[in-house]
């Protein structure tokens, strides 16, 4: 495989310029000059007007999408997890500590499944398909469910910094690899007792007789060197940067350096608190740093910027689905 090492990195140069730009605010946070249906307008002009726009996504899109971890959709496919284990929702379940890894397989199997190998509730990704297709746009994005490019986006115009539900990696650090994982859950599906609805979407079987273990023979392996197996997901430092990784990132990098000083758009959309250094930072340092830029943040709760950018600031608080909605109609 390529040496990356002397590629250059945006996933690691973005982060290094969004605390160092982060560290010089002090005047505070406002909620940005644009915003309730006067951002809507401005940001619909945006989109139209700018050179490059950038979007940055976090989970909040997901969830506007109905990609959500708990409520309705957990309880409908994990109800036995959670009698047994007292597991409240997806996200904590992925910590778990089950005893064995058949059990263990399982769960993963149908958290992969229900939020990888589906289509969303929601057509939100694919609404704002429809208001980037034909622009020269890049999205960066903290999710790992893939939806993107479910929607219809360039797979070469994205950049998935946390992972892909869709890949494992080995646990062996000698072999730097990722492995498509969708045979397998599917298999993994079936040996739960999952049935396919008439869209070819797995259900759960009207007498909920399903199984929480998947046989041993079913547990994954290492096609190489046949070691165990995780998710491609960074939760430490064993998180695999592979081949692929490193060409979305150099190519996320080229994208800032090719558009430094046009006119670009900033569009943040559902960024929480939890990685802010990976996109909202570097965002409000971009647009400080360049006069023709705008930053947008659609959030739902959570809408903010420094004071030093707060003229070139666009904030919608509410659904972005519906903000993406209210856009696209006043095209």
């Amino acid at each position: 495989m390529k040496n990356y090492c002397d590629r250059k990195n945006g996933y690691r140069h973005t982060i290094q310029l969004g605390i160092e730009g982060v560290r010089t605010l002090t005047n505070g946070m406002t909620r940005g000059k644009y915003s309730g249906d006067e951002g809507i307008r401005r940001l619909q002009d945006e989109i139209q007007r700018a050179d490059a726009i950038v979007v940055g996504a976090g989970a909040g899109l997901s969830t506007s999408a109905g990609l959500t971890y708990s409520g309705e959709r957990f309880e409908s496919y994990f109800f036995d997890f959670e009698e047994k284990y007292g597991i409240k929702d997806m996200y904590s379940g992925g910590f778990y500590p089950f005893s064995d890894e058949e059990i263990k397989w399982a769960w993963w199997a149908r958290h992969i499944y229900f939020n990888r190998y589906i289509e969303p509730p929601k057509p939100v990704y694919r609404d704002l398909y429809s208001l980037l297709e034909g622009k020269n746009y890049f999205i960066v994005t903290t999710n790992v469910d893939h939806q993107f490019q479910r929607a219809g986006f360039d797979k070469s115009r994205l950049f998935y910094t946390q992972g892909d539900y869709g890949l494992f990696q080995s646990t062996n650090p000698r072999i730097k690899k990722t492995y498509d994982n969708e045979d397998w859950v599917i298999k993994a599906m079936e040996a739960q007792g999952f049935i396919k609805d008439e869209s070819g979407v797995f259900a759960v079987p009207e007498d909920r007789k399903i199984s929480m273990q998947i046989p041993k023979d079913l547990i994954p392996k290492c096609p190489d060197d046949n070691s165990d197996v995780t998710t491609n997901l960074r939760a430490d430092d064993s998180f695999l940067e592979d081949e692929g990784w490193n060409r979305a990132s150099e190519a996320y990098y080229n994208f800032i350096e090719e558009n430094k000083g046009k006119h670009i758009l900033y569009l943040e959309l559902g960024v929480g608190a939890n990685t802010p250094v990976i996109i909202k930072y570097p965002f409000w340092q971009l647009t400080r740093s360049n006069k023709r830029a705008v930053y947008a943040c659609l959030n739902y709760g959570e809408v903010f910027c420094p004071k030093e950018i707060h003229d070139f600031a666009i904030c919608i608080d509410g659904d972005i689905g519906e903000t993406l909605r209210q856009v696209s109609l006043d095209k």
